[in-house]
């Protein structure tokens, strides 16, 4: 059996949370693997998980809510051909192994079967892109409500239009074991934790929202007073901003985008649509379309799931496989798609390790981990220069595609004209609606401060939410259309 993962320590720890205190080891693992051999077929997979979740929220000065979870269970997968069978237990031991694996081999009769269950582990090497430490440990129940009693007194004190403040914190410690049956043992712990704050302003009646907030793969340590400064300022400062908004105009007009979080525009719009399970049954709007201009000259856009720390990164994906940085568009030409194990056997195209699932009871599948347009040359102030008359749109709240069409909508939470060159007033109600594949061919100047999000980002498929992040520089886009309620 080979072995990735990111060290030794990291494999022993997630051998003490989910093996031994079951009676388990490597020998029974394989003897499960071989069960569902037993019909033949060309892979299978066990995963193991082990997660706690904490979460705290304050509402007009009191911490309300509290909330503390463990979650623990096994996933166990047979594919044959493109069909699949699967089966989980939050039970896990040897007898809900071999059930699961009877239940799996049911439902797995056709295949190649020419995948051998191996018999030992060979060791090799793996990344270590965060610690593996459990966030929720490293601070106590006191100093975590303080901390977000610091929130809320920061933020009131910078206006006294500040009405009401919300603030909420969250923290992970996830260990999971990947048990495959071409040899590969792989363990990973991933910590994760994110605060957030909303505030509410009120002027002559009127009452507008700001919100901010960040994280990734750290423990509570990460959130500095700098940092609870700049999150608590940031999201009063859109508050107040929108109080003084006025309708935003509707059509055809030139629209520049921040850098930043505007990349989930990005994310949704075209991002989706270069997964590989959308691309191999031919629903996407870039199926079949690798080689071919997709985007204007200098559009590059890489999914990332090598970075330090970030939100959206891993040290292995839910099936074991490192991750790695694919890039997906160069240059403006469409160079691959974002595959796991199953999407890229059957397309005959090699594996970026972007293989992701909700849980142990859920299937893995092609998934984004950070993705994010590069940086061009040209300075942003030039590129504001350089509009006549259009939009400038700095935050992002909900969107959707449809990713067959690539047709999408999203809302600004945080917009301002663009008046002869200069950033001017602030707008409510701006919609930006458009074609993914589209509005790439539109993107006329792109910004040297490319910039990832602060640490937010959730993304949901097929019913399944998981962490990712998001990025781009300073973007200008023609000829985009608006809907405002001017």
């Amino acid at each position: 059996m080979n072995l990735f993962e990111p060290n030794l320590q990291t494999l022993a720890t997630a051998r003490e949370i989910l093996l031994q205190p079951y009676g388990l080891d490597e020998a029974k693992l394989l003897r499960t693997l071989g069960e569902l051999f037993t019909h033949k077929v060309d892979y299978a997979d066990l995963y193991f998980q082990f997660t706690k979740n904490e979460g705290w929220s304050l509402e007009e000065g009191i911490v309300k809510t509290g909330s503390f979870s463990i979650d623990q269970g096994v996933g166990v997968r047979a594919v044959s051909g493109d069909k699949t069978a699967f089966s989980y237990s939050g039970e896990i031991s040897e007898r809900a192994l071999l059930e699961a694996a009877a239940a799996t081999r049911t439902i797995a009769r056709q295949g190649a079967g020419k995948i051998k269950v191996p018999a030992g582990i060979k060791a090799s090497g793996g990344r270590s892109l965060y610690l593996p430490q459990d966030p929720l440990a490293s601070l106590d129940a006191t100093g975590k409500v303080q901390l977000l009693e610091k929130v809320e007194r920061i933020a009131r004190a910078k206006d006294p239009r500040v009405v009401q403040v919300m603030a909420g914190l969250a923290g992970e410690y996830d260990v999971v074991l990947v048990v495959r049956s071409d040899g590969v043992l792989a363990a990973d712990i991933r910590p994760l934790v994110r605060l957030s704050v909303t505030v509410i302003a009120e002027q002559n009646g009127r009452r507008e929202v700001g919100s901010s907030g960040g994280g990734g793969r750290y423990g509570f340590a990460y959130f500095t007073d700098e940092l609870i400064e700049k999150y608590a300022t940031d999201a009063v400062a859109t508050a107040l901003v929108n109080l003084d908004s006025r309708p935003a105009p509707a059509g055809p007009m030139t629209v520049v985008l921040g850098p930043g979080w505007p990349g989930v525009l990005l994310h949704e719009a075209i991002g989706h649509g270069l997964e590989g399970d959308f691309n191999r049954k031919g629903s996407s709007a870039f199926s079949g379309r690798i080689g071919e201009r997709v985007a204007a000259k200098g559009v590059t856009v890489v999914d990332d799931g090598t970075l330090a720390d970030r939100r959206g990164s891993l040290n292995i994906d839910d099936e074991g496989n490192p991750t790695q940085c694919t890039t997906l568009i160069e240059d403006g030409i469409l160079k691959g798609y974002i595959q796991d194990t199953l999407n890229a056997r059957l397309m005959k195209m090699p594996v970026t390790g972007n293989a992701r699932r909700q849980s142990f009871a859920s299937l893995p599948m092609p998934r984004m981990t950070n993705t994010y347009m590069l940086g061009g040359d040209r300075d942003p102030a030039e590129i504001i220069a350089s509009v006549k008359n259009g939009l400038y749109a700095v935050n992002f709240g909900g969107g959707q595609v449809d990713i067959t069409s690539g047709k999408f909508t999203f809302s600004a939470s945080e917009a301002y004209m663009i008046e002869d060159g200069k950033i001017t007033h602030p707008v409510k109600g701006a919609t930006l609606i458009g074609n993914g594949p589209e509005v790439l061919t539109r993107v006329s100047m792109i910004g040297n401060d490319m910039r990832l999000d602060s640490g937010i980002g959730v993304c949901g498929k097929e019913g399944q939410s998981v962490p990712v992040g998001v990025g781009q520089p300073t973007l200008r886009i023609d000829g985009m259309t608006v809907g405002g309620t001017a």
